[in-house]
């Protein structure tokens, strides 16, 4: 049976739950695209986008993923046959290392594992021991969206100082951006690579990078007519933002959703709310982990991102889950990403970014909850009473008095 028959919630770590004021934006006949209100528009974005990632240097769009920005970035600062420092803590490092591999870098990884941050003392040693400033750049996620990681980007900063290396700090925050604190200029980054489909609630489709004075001084000559970003961030004709056609619609919901989280929420606001929603989530899971195998994969508060939560299960438990909630209550929860000595099936992930208010993230909490009780699932009790306490501003109550074994709720 299923009871699906309202509003699906996406629950997912991107793309997002797009706000309707973003599609009714984009629902509109295509613009000129050479002069007047698109054009205007787009310099009002570039300049927006900037305040969003606290950055006074250079921003740049592509028509392209996460993974267009990846690549974007590595054109522009390493060369074949350079050097590279990729910081791996779940998933995304390692892609972006193996990209660079493809692109004639040689990427060096230094891997913390699935459920742990970067140690930057390791990567100062590291550094250190570059006498000779091979390594041009070190590239890390601040938050890996399969493991939920979130690095402390400052500490990694400090590293590079401590160890008085050159490189450029390049950080990948394309599941962070809008959700997580992140000040580029202020946290001493060199070039910061995001996306619209996460924080920033645009249908995804549009990649960006960010780059401050010392990535344009010791950046590469880029090759690719398409991914230099030296046309893209000082255009002499207007289509040279984009290397020839205009994303026209997304602009527009573009503009709409930077109005929403600048001009109406305010950005400190936006972090914020964030904060209090992961911990929430964090609220729930512990209530569910008294009685049960159910768990956060990070152990430490202040290393866990506050866009997405991934949470251990019993073997197989996270794809029955997943499978359930979506085909029974309509809420699609994220999949458990492929990772070495992972068990996937054993995982699934919350999204809690963007445009999400205490009924749809409640909501998708009730709804695992009941999950958990039609497939027998152990569990603690009053996952979702602590998860509204967080976000009543009170502390979650205690240990709960008994675990749930059946499906009929009975202990």
């Amino acid at each position: 049976m299923t009871f699906s028959r309202g509003r699906d919630i996406l629950a997912i770590p991107g793309p997002s739950i797009i706000p309707d004021r973003v599609l009714a934006a984009m629902h509109r006949p295509a613009p000129n695209i050479y002069e007047g209100e698109l054009v205007e528009m787009t310099e009002t974005i570039i300049a927006d986008l900037a305040r969003v990632a606290g950055t006074a240097g250079k921003a740049a769009i592509y028509i392209g993923n996460g993974h267009a920005a990846w690549e974007a970035a590595i054109a522009n600062i390493l060369a074949p046959g350079q050097k590279a420092l990729f910081i791996a803590t779940g998933r995304f490092g390692l892609g972006w290392a193996q990209m660079a591999r493809t692109m004639g870098v040689e990427a060096e990884v230094i891997d913390f594992g699935f459920r742990a941050a970067l140690d930057p003392a390791r990567v100062a040693e590291r550094l250190r021991a570059d006498r000779g400033h091979q390594i041009r750049a070190v590239l890390s996620v601040q938050t890996d969206t399969a493991s939920s990681v979130r690095n402390d980007v400052a500490a990694l900063r400090a590293a590079l100082d401590a160890a008085g290396h050159p490189a450029l700090l390049v950080v990948d925050c394309i599941a962070s951006l809008g959700c997580d604190r992140f000040e580029m200029d202020a946290l001493g980054v060199d070039v910061m690579v995001a996306a619209c489909q996460k924080g920033l609630m645009t249908p995804p489709g549009l990649a960006f990078t960010f780059h401050g004075h010392r990535a344009e001084e010791t950046g590469v000559s880029c090759t690719s007519p398409y991914w230099d970003w030296r046309p893209r961030t000082a255009p002499s004709v207007p289509y040279e933002r984009f290397c020839g056609t205009a994303p026209t619609h997304h602009l527009y919901g573009l503009r709409t959703a930077l109005d929403m989280i600048l001009e109406e929420e305010g950005l400190a606001a936006v972090w914020a709310r964030h904060a209090v929603f992961a911990r929430a989530v964090w609220a729930a899971v512990e209530a569910w982990g008294r009685g049960g195998a159910l768990g956060l994969n990070v152990a430490e508060p202040a290393l866990r991102s506050h866009a997405v939560t991934t949470i251990t299960t019993g073997p197989g438990e996270g794809t029955r889950l997943r499978r359930w909630c979506a085909d029974a209550a309509g809420v699609t929860l994220g999949v458990g990403l492929s990772v070495p000595g992972v068990d996937p099936d054993s995982i699934f992930r919350i999204g809690h970014m963007g445009h999400l208010n205490p009924p749809m993230l409640l909501g998708t909490l009730a709804t695992v909850e009941a999950g958990f009780r039609a497939l027998g699932i152990r569990h603690g009790t009053g996952g979702v009473e602590a998860a509204g306490a967080v976000i009543a501003g009170e502390s979650p109550p205690g240990p709960a008095t008994k675990s749930v074994d059946h499906a009929d709720g009975t202990a």
